[in-house]
């Protein structure tokens, strides 16, 4: 895989996560949704107004937009598992700037994922 490649493969797996977590942030405004009719109604209509729900949903589009790139020059068995970085960087920034737990098995996890994409990206 060349530089601009991985630059590109990077991209999409960042927008990702950008949109994992700007949806994440617009839900913990919005708050728990019951499943009733009603509760996923008006979530709805909350969720359509929120900043940070359209912030995701854009995100989204765009890394769609920048996948497509990526799979028309990158073999999907090799791009594909880099998409594993997202939950690297979901991680590290839910743990910084959302209070969520990061334990030792969590970091196992990402130590082996980190592992993984070593060894692919020598192949």
């Amino acid at each position: 895989m060349n530089f601009v490649n991985f630059i590109l493969v990077l991209a999409g797996v960042l927008l990702n996560a950008a949109a994992q977590l700007c949806i994440k942030q617009g839900m913990n405004i919005i708050g728990n949704i019951s499943l009733d009719t009603g509760a996923v109604l008006a979530m709805i209509l909350r969720a359509a107004t929120n900043p940070y729900i359209i912030a995701g949903l854009t995100c989204y589009v765009i890394s769609v937009l920048v996948w497509m790139v990526v799979l028309s020059k990158v073999e999907v068995s090799l791009a594909y598992p880099f998409l594993s970085i997202g939950y690297i960087v979901t991680a590290f920034v839910g743990y910084f700037f959302m209070g969520e737990t990061l334990g030792l098995y969590k970091i196992l996890g990402i130590v082996t994922i980190c592992a993984g994409i070593g060894i692919m990206f020598k192949a």
